[in-house]
């Protein structure tokens, strides 16, 4: 184990928000411009842009919705 659990949702956050905006922004750079000449600058200025606004918007908003989303599913009556 690399960290201990207290820092379960930071580490959450890094890498669902690096994995997200990675892809995200590489696909719309990619529709919007094209891969021709400049396209990695164009992604990277994309991608350093983005990926702390999303880390931000993962950090807070992950718990509540997690809360949300287990309310939205429905668990099968226990019989007994």
């Amino acid at each position: 184990m690399l960290f201990p659990p207290r820092f379960a949702p930071l580490v959450f956050a890094v890498l669902m928000s690096i994995y997200m905006v990675t892809l995200m922004t590489f696909v719309i750079t990619w529709v919007n411009t094209g891969l021709g000449n400049g396209f990695a600058g164009r992604w990277w200025r994309a991608l350093y842009i983005a990926w702390p606004i999303a880390f931000m918007l993962i950090l807070l908003g992950a718990p509540r919705l997690q809360r949300l989303a287990a309310l939205l599913i429905r668990h099968p009556r226990q019989r007994g």
